[in-house]
């Protein structure tokens, strides 16, 4: 029998599907539901704890105290200011092991990864092992597919993301024609197509955003995602597609994404990611 997991749920709709797959397989589970970022009202009929960054401690001792042995990471969850994590005596004790002037999210999260296993004693397990069916797939998941343009601008964002991503920055790009319209930072994906749509040139072929893991990133923490929402915004920035890497980004609520794809009349097409300088 698998052991209780603990769900630390941030926003978006992953924290419901694991919450939903536990069930349908009878697993106990508990979620810690970050004030601000999870979704209440999605998780309303889940066992919840809700924890904030000033109180990790806290979190851990109620993760202890309910059985909790599996831990698995979930949804967006903003990085927090310095000044309320020293409020909490566990994270003030973590940032003084590792630092904070030299780490990207990756190996922010890779460092939190490693602190929970080895001096909490939990195992962290990938939403994508649990979540096998939401991973992308190669081909196209809609009615439409990328033509020979935007097949040289998936290639080239992939380069791009591959390489930004070796400097633990971001996940996505938009590209259009070859050129670069915009590069993922803290903002978010939805937030860079929005921004990317002042720049997209009308009445030639469209962009495309590129979503794929960073070089040697930590797979349990922080896959590519994308959305219903993440479509919607760039059906309206005016984009041709978007590419996953295939087997390493989540589409969350996948028939839901296909049939806004289908009715905005742009792909969504999972690819295998090519290596670049910086690959490990």
């Amino acid at each position: 029998m698998a052991s209780k997991l603990g769900i630390v749920a941030g926003a978006g709709g992953l924290p419901g599907h694991l919450v939903e797959a536990c069930r349908r397989s009878g697993r106990d589970f508990h979620v810690f539901a970050f004030e601000g970022s999870a979704d209440a009202e999605a998780l309303a009929s889940a066992p919840t704890e809700r924890i904030r960054f000033g109180a990790l401690g806290k979190a851990i001792d109620a993760a202890r105290r309910l059985g909790i042995v599996e831990v698995v990471l979930a949804g967006r969850i903003p990085r927090p200011p310095l000044r309320q994590l020293l409020l909490d005596p566990v994270a003030a004790r973590f940032l003084a092991r590792v630092g904070t002037r030299v780490l990207g999210d990756d190996h922010l999260l890779a460092a939190v990864i490693g602190e929970l296993e080895e001096k909490e004693g939990f195992r962290l397990v990938g939403a994508d092992e649990i979540l096998v069916e939401l991973l992308a797939v190669s081909g196209n998941h809609g009615t439409s597919g990328p033509d020979e343009d935007s097949m040289a601008d998936i290639e080239r964002g992939f380069r791009v993301v591959r390489a930004l991503g070796a400097l633990d920055v971001g996940q996505a790009v938009v590209v259009q024609n070859g050129t670069v319209l915009g590069l993922e930072a803290m903002e978010g994906t939805d937030a860079l197509i929005e921004r990317c749509a002042a720049f997209v040139e009308r009445g030639v072929p469209g962009g495309v955003l590129v979503k794929c893991s960073k070089p040697g990133q930590e797979r349990r923490a922080d896959l590519p995602a994308i959305g219903v929402s993440t479509v919607e915004a760039a059906v309206s920035a005016g984009l041709r597609g978007i590419a996953l890497e295939a087997g390493g980004a989540l589409i969350i609520e996948r028939d839901a994404v296909v049939a806004a794809a289908n009715k905005g009349g742009i792909f969504v097409f999972g690819t295998e990611a090519p290596e670049v300088d910086g690959d490990r």
